[in-house]
């Protein structure tokens, strides 16, 4: 399913990135879950919320930001997620937490977009040690 080129995609609005990426970390948290053997559904939406909640989001980008992870091309993505004007703040989080998960999230579906899979696995499973280890238990 291609219906936009590279070039295209540098042009979406930042939202609209951040929403196909809610959708596919969405997608590849639930596989994960299912994988672990979780398959009640109050189960599977408490333990979601551990790597798709704005506050896991924003804490998955900063450990990113710290460690040197993204690429510059990468990181002016998430600065323009960050930037992008919402008319809605969920009433769970601030503003700010918000905004990096925002930021986050058009990472997610920029990478998407444009194909680029293995990148894109690699940020997941660098996202997934975060969310399920903590702070202390990146990559090295």
């Amino acid at each position: 399913m291609n219906y936009v080129n590279d070039n295209d995609v540098k042009q979406l609005n930042s939202l609209a990135l951040a929403y196909v990426g809610d959708a596919v970390l969405e997608m590849y948290v639930r596989h994960r879950l299912i994988i672990r053997g979780l398959i009640r559904p109050n189960q599977l939406h408490k333990e979601a919320t551990k790597y798709v909640s704005a506050k896991a989001q924003a804490k998955i980008l900063f450990c990113m930001v710290e460690d040197s992870f993204l690429s510059d091309e990468e990181y002016a993505i998430v600065k323009r997620g960050r930037n992008a004007k919402s008319t809605t703040i969920p009433k769970n989080t601030d503003v700010q937490t918000y905004k990096n998960a925002t930021g986050y999230e058009a990472l997610i579906g920029y990478l998407s977009l444009i194909k680029s899979e293995k990148r894109l696995e690699e940020i997941i499973r660098y996202s997934f040690l975060i969310a399920e280890n903590g702070r202390d238990e990146r990559l090295e």
